[in-house]
C-alpha cells in the first residue's frame, strides 16, 4: 500500500462515507486536516462560531440521514462545540466533531489552547477519542462513523494532536469501505405478542417518535396503521412521520406541544404502541395521568431505553423499520385489511370538534394567526426548522406537517439559536428545497452571526420571526410566582431593529404589525429569497403577553385563547 499523509486518508474516508459538506472554522492546530481537505471534493462552509458549526452539521444530518461533520481547532473551539454535541446526543443525531489539539509532548504543560476536550465531551457523546498514532487515523474515523450510526445514533468527538496530524500512514482507498451497521430485528415471539395485544385492544393508538423518522420507517408505519385501522399520534420529534391530513392521524398528546383533540384521544385510548419514542417529560406530563387506563408496548432500538421512564407491558428491542414491517406482516397473516371502525370515527370527530382557533384578526397579532398563514402559504415539501420557546410550542400546536425530515426541532436539549445554523445545514444538503425558519426574537439573537454565513455563500431561506419582545416561555413560567422579572426585552420602538440587523448582513427584511399583511409578506419573502439567493426575514410583531396552552398533565391543560364552541361527542360503546 502507498504511504500517504494520514489526514489525506481521513479525507478519503469522509468522502467514501457520503460526506459532501463540512462546517467549521480553521485554526493553527487543525491545519494539516485543512491542507488535505482543500484538494478534496468536500465543500467547506466557514461558520462564525463553532456552536453554529455543530448545529449546521446537525441540520445536515437530520435531513440526509447521514453523519454530519463539524471541524474546529483546539481549546475554545472544542468547548464551543459542547452544546451542539449535547443537542445531537439528546435527539439521537449522528454527527462527528473534529478538533485540533496541541502536540502530544505539550499536553501536560498547559500549552496554548490545550484542553482535555475528550474528557469534557464524554458525557455528551457516544464516543470521545484522541488520535494517538498516525496509522490509526483512517480506522478511528471508520469506527467513528459506525458508532455514530449504530443502535441509537449519536455524536462522536475525535481530537487530533497537531504532531499526529502531520504523520503518515499506509492507506489504499480501494481496499477500504464503510463498516457495516447492525440493524436490530425483533424476536418473532415478541412480534406475535405485540399483535395479540393490538388485536385485543378496543381503542389502540400508535405513537410515532423521532426513531421512526431516524429509521426511515414512515412507509412501514403507514402500512401497519392502514391495515389495522389504528389511529397514529406523533411526538414533537416524530412530526412528519405520518401525514397530518391522513384520516388516521390522531394529533399530538403532550403538556406543551399538543393538540386538544390529541390529548382527548390519548386519554380515551386503552393501548399505546410507542415506536422510537422516549416518553419525554414534555410529552407525558404527570405519569399517573399518562399511564392510567392503558397498556403500553415500547419499541426501541436501544434496550436500556425500555423501562427508563416507566415499565411498559411489553418491551420490543429492534430497529423501527423492521419492527413495523414485521408487525404489519404478522397482522396481514392473520386478517384481511380492516375497515375504519367506531374508534377511528371517534378520533375523527374529536379532530372536527376540538380544534383550536387560528383565525384571529386582533391587533396586536395573536400568534396562532401567524401559523395559519404559514400553513396556507408554504407547500407540503417545505422544510421547517424551529428551536425552543413559546414560538416552538405554538409551532407544534398549529403547524401541519406531511412528510418525514421536513420538521426539524431540537427537542430535548432545546438550545436557543439552533434554527439559523440548522437551516444552513438543511439548505446545503438540499439546495432546491424550500426552507423556513420559525424563530423567536431572543433565539434569533443567540447565533444571528450565522446569517452572515448564509449571505456569504448565497444560501437562501425564509425566516419568520415571532417577536413578542420577551423571553416569552420564561415570562409565562413566572406567572405562578406572581412575577415578571428579568424577561422583558422591550426598549425603543420594538426592541432590537431586526430589519436593520438583517440589512447590515446585506439581507432583505420586512416587519408586519397587522394580520392582514402576513400573507403578502410571506409571498414577498419567498420570492425575494429565490431571486436574491439570500436569507430573508419576516418579523411579525405579536401580542406581547400572549400565552400558549399548557399544563402539568394531559387532562389539565390551561387554554388562554377563545375556543370554538364544543360540539358534544357520543362516547358510549
Amino acid at each position: 500500500m502507498k504511504r500517504v499523509p494520514c489526514m489525506e486518508a481521513v479525507v478519503a474516508v469522509l468522502e467514501s462515507e457520503g460526506v459532501d459538506t463540512v462546517f467549521g472554522i480553521p485554526g493553527a492546530a487543525i491545519l494539516p486536516l485543512y491542507a488535505a481537505l482543500q484538494h478534496s471534493s468536500i465543500r467547506h462552509i466557514t461558520v462564525r462560531h463553532e456552536e453554529g458549526g455543530t448545529h449546521a452539521a446537525d441540520g445536515w444530518s437530520r435531513v440526509t440521514g447521514n453523519v454530519g461533520v463539524c471541524i474546529g481547532t483546539s481549546g475554545p473551539a472544542g468547548t464551543n462545540m459542547i452544546t451542539g454535541l449535547y443537542t445531537a446526543m439528546a435527539d439521537s443525531i449522528p454527527m462527528i466533531c473534529v478538533t485540533g489539539q496541541a502536540a502530544t509532548s505539550k499536553l501536560h504543560q498547559e500549552a496554548f489552547q490545550a484542553v482535555d476536550i475528550v474528557e469534557i465531551a464524554k458525557p455528551v457523546t457516544k464516543w470521545a477519542v484522541q488520535l494517538k498514532e498516525p496509522a490509526q487515523a483512517p480506522w478511528v474515523f471508520r469506527e467513528a462513523f459506525r458508532v455514530a450510526r449504530s443502535g441509537r445514533p449519536g455524536p462522536v468527538l475525535i481530537d487530533l494532536p497537531i504532531d499526529v496530524q502531520r504523520g503518515t500512514c499506509l492507506y489504499d482507498p480501494e481496499l477500504d469501505a464503510p463498516l457495516p451497521v447492525e440493524v436490530r430485528r425483533p424476536l418473532p415471539q415478541v412480534v406475535r405478542r405485540a399483535v395479540d395485544m393490538l388485536a385485543a385492544a378496543k381503542r389502540p393508538i400508535i405513537l410515532a417518535g423521532g426513531g421512526v423518522i431516524i429509521a426511515d420507517a414512515a412507509e412501514e408505519l403507514r402500512a401497519l396503521a392502514e391495515h389495522l385501522q389504528v389511529p397514529v399520534q406523533v411526538t414533537l420529534m416524530g412530526k412528519g412521520a405520518f401525514p397530518e391530513d391522513h384520516p388516521l392521524f390522531a394529533g399530538m398528546a403532550g403538556i406543551q406541544t399538543q393538540t386538544r383533540w390529541g390529548n382527548a384521544a390519548f386519554l380515551d385510548s386503552d393501548l399505546v404502541l410507542a415506536v422510537g419514542a422516549r416518553f419525554g417529560d414534555r410529552h407525558t406530563g404527570e405519569l399517573d395521568v399518562y399511564r392510567r387506563g392503558r397498556r403500553f408496548i415500547h419499541v426501541d432500538v436501544e434496550p436500556t431505553q425500555i423501562g427508563r421512564v416507566f415499565e411498559p407491558d411489553l418491551g420490543v428491542v429492534g430497529h423501527a423499520k423492521p419492527v413495523l414491517a414485521e408487525l404489519a406482516a404478522e397482522a396481514r397473516g392473520r386478517t384481511a385489511a380492516c375497515e375504519p371502525g367506531k374508534w377511528v370515527r371517534r378520533v375523527g370527530e374529536l379532530r372536527r370538534t376540538m380544534a383550536r382557533r387560528d383565525d384571529f384578526d386582533d391587533v396586536p397579532i395573536k400568534p396562532p394567526r401567524v401559523f395559519k398563514e404559514i400553513n396556507e402559504h408554504f407547500g407540503r415539501d417545505t422544510t421547517f426548522v424551529t428551536a425552543i420557546g413559546l414560538y416552538q410550542i405554538w409551532s407544534g400546536q398549529f403547524q401541519t406537517t406531511y412528510l418525514p425530515r421536513r420538521y426539524l426541532v431540537c427537542g430535548q436539549a432545546g438550545p436557543l439559536g439552533w434554527e439559523i445554523p440548522a437551516a444552513l445545514g438543511v439548505k446545503c444538503a438540499y439546495p432546491e428545497r424550500d426552507v423556513v425558519v420559525v424563530v423567536g426574537d431572543y433565539s434569533f439573537q443567540f447565533l444571528m452571526e450565522e446569517v452572515a454565513v448564509a449571505a456569504q455563500y448565497r444560501i437562501p431561506f425564509v425566516i419568520v420571526m415571532i417577536n413578542n419582545e420577551y423571553l416569552g416561555l420564561i415570562r409565562q413560567a413566572e406567572i405562578p410566582y406572581d412575577m415578571n422579572f428579568a424577561v422583558d426585552l422591550h426598549y425603543g420602538e420594538g426592541g432590537i431593529d431586526h430589519v436593520k440587523a438583517m440589512e447590515s448582513f446585506g439581507c432583505p427584511a420586512r416587519r408586519v404589525e397587522v394580520p392582514g399583511d402576513i400573507r403578502d409578506a410571506l409571498v414577498w419573502a419567498s420570492a425575494e429569497a429565490a431571486r436574491e439567493r439570500l436569507p430573508v426575514l419576516v418579523e411579525v410583531m405579536v401580542e406581547r403577553e400572549a400565552n400558549a396552552a399548557m399544563g402539568p398533565s394531559l387532562e389539565a391543560i390551561k387554554e388562554f385563547e377563545p375556543l370554538p364552541e364544543l360540539i358534544s361527542v357520543d362516547w358510549s360503546d
